[in-house]
């Protein structure tokens, strides 16, 4: 096998940019494939210019890089599909992105391989729903399959009186119907397996959203040692059905010590952002260290660190530049509401220091 030196990406929003600062540092060229005029990854590589299936520009792609990687997990499958067809190797495994694209795939997987998930439902027409409220109750989450994210597609259902106005909502497209879950937070998993089948998991994060957009993430997560390999095992568990490589993501909710999934993410994630500066290794280099059939690097926190996600508006950041232990990520994107245009990272030598410290970012971002 001859080395691996150029990387297609498809995608070039914020996750491809951080992944092309990281490849630089690794020796590694990136060419990204996005619609966009002026995406966030054209400031650390190439960018072809095009929709994702685009064929000639798919092909294009193809013959520029070593091997292609994705950096979200709604890029077409029938581009990957293409690009397979060309004899180009794809990390993570199409399997995993088609599973991850529909949350009954994903759910059933869940059950099948023996991960706890919250009781559901798929629901196609009127008649699934009620049969499907029959089993499920209220109160209850409508989610549509596909393409949701960010709190969007989603409607609770508190009341019986909520279930019809939530299904014309939300009706034309695939549902699922689950139980809602009184859970005490949020957590997630960053966890990588390389080409060798090597494995390795970063703290457990404690993630913090607010209308559906993830705030803040704060780790290593206050768990204990049981929760933390709880989440391991499961992690383990879907990296092998898989036979992945690369980073996975999965998000749980905890309910009285025991966790339960709510989605993954088969790429690096938003909640693990604050490895680029609080981790031995961040995820977007041991994401490229997977799939390029590098040695993962460790994955161990350097100190107490938070993320927070700047949202909708550009605010003034005079005043934490320069600060110790406080990194300023922008995206060089169009404030817009509900769009993520960068992030701060805060890295401590203790929990107490850091919650002073959140203060302070938070007092400047609003």
């Amino acid at each position: 096998m001859s080395p691996i030196s150029t990387i297609g990406i498809l995608g070039g929003g914020q996750l491809g940019m951080m992944l092309g600062e990281s490849a630089k540092k690794l020796g590694l060229m990136c060419v990204f494939l996005d619609p966009a005029d002026k995406p966030p990854a054209a400031t650390v590589g190439e960018v072809i210019k095009a929709k994702y299936d685009d064929e000639a520009a798919l092909k294009q792609l193809a013959d520029r890089c070593d091997l292609i990687t994705y950096e979200f997990e709604n890029v077409p499958v029938s581009a990957v599909k293409f690009l397979a067809g060309l004899g180009k190797t794809i990390y993570p495994k199409m399997d995993a992105l088609e599973t991850a694209q529909d949350r009954v795939f994903e759910k059933s997987l869940f059950e099948k391989i023996g991960i706890p998930t919250p009781q559901f439902k798929a629901v196609k027409t009127e008649q699934d729903l009620y049969a499907a409220m029959e089993v499920i109750g209220v109160p209850a989450v409508m989610k549509i399959c596909r393409q949701g994210y960010d709190g969007k597609g989603q409607a609770i259902l508190k009341t019986p009186d909520d279930v019809l106005p939530a299904w014309n909502r939300l009706q034309g497209t695939s549902l699922l119907v689950e139980t809602f879950i009184p859970f005490q937070r949020e957590l997630s998993m960053i966890s990588v397996r390389g080409t060798t089948g090597e494995t390795a998991f970063y703290p457990l994060n404690e993630n913090v959203h607010r209308q559906g957009i993830l705030r803040i993430t704060r780790s290593p997560a206050t768990v204990s040692e049981a929760i933390q390999k709880q989440a391991e095992d499961y992690a383990t568990k879907l990296l092998n059905h898989f036979q992945y490589a690369g980073v996975m993501t999965i998000e749980f909710c905890e309910v009285d010590g025991q966790l339960m999934a709510i989605e993954m993410a088969p790429r690096v994630h938003n909640s693990g952002h604050w490895t680029i500066e609080g981790a031995a290794t961040s995820q977007f280099e041991n994401h490229l260290r997977a799939i390029t059939g590098m040695p993962l690097g460790p994955t161990a926190a350097t100190g107490a660190c938070a993320m927070l996600n700047i949202i909708g508006v550009q605010p003034t950041l005079v005043s934490l530049i320069g600060q110790s232990g406080i990194y300023i990520h922008m995206y060089g994107k169009e404030p817009q509401p509900g769009r993520k245009l960068g992030h701060i990272t805060v890295v401590a030598h203790n929990p107490p220091v850091l919650e002073e410290m959140i203060k302070v970012v938070q007092q400047a971002i609003g």
